[in-house]
């Protein structure tokens, strides 16, 4: 499985993004498809991430100003983001997780930097 995501940027505090991710390979085996996020100094997080049944979870910090959908049929998925904050900024990465064996799969990160 291969994942290229795309969409970070630089931008004013309150604005927003909309980051898209695209899987290629054997994405049949995908169970679930999200974002995390890693921060100079910090360690990586889960941002958001739904589940092949259409289950969406999010970190707290990001309910209600993030919204992760998915397009099927091209093997997509979605993370737009609004009310953005300074704290939002970091290298944003595409998850997927093999159903079968477990198997992480991460896409390149793309930078979201958000400016006071």
């Amino acid at each position: 499985v291969q994942l290229q995501a795309s969409g970070g940027g630089l931008v004013q505090a309150g604005g927003s993004l909309r980051l898209s991710c695209t899987a290629s390979g054997k994405v049949v085996y995908i169970n679930a498809l999200g974002w995390y996020r890693q921060a100079p100094g910090h360690e990586r997080e889960v941002v958001s991430t739904m589940t092949r049944g259409g289950k969406r979870n999010y970190t707290d910090s990001v309910k209600g100003r993030f919204t992760i959908s998915r397009d099927l049929p091209k093997n997509m998925v979605y993370l737009q983001m609004t009310s953005l904050k300074p704290e939002d900024s970091a290298v944003y990465y595409c998850h997927a997780k093999n159903i079968l064996d477990g198997t992480d799969y991460w896409g390149k990160g793309t930078l979201v930097t958000v400016s006071s």
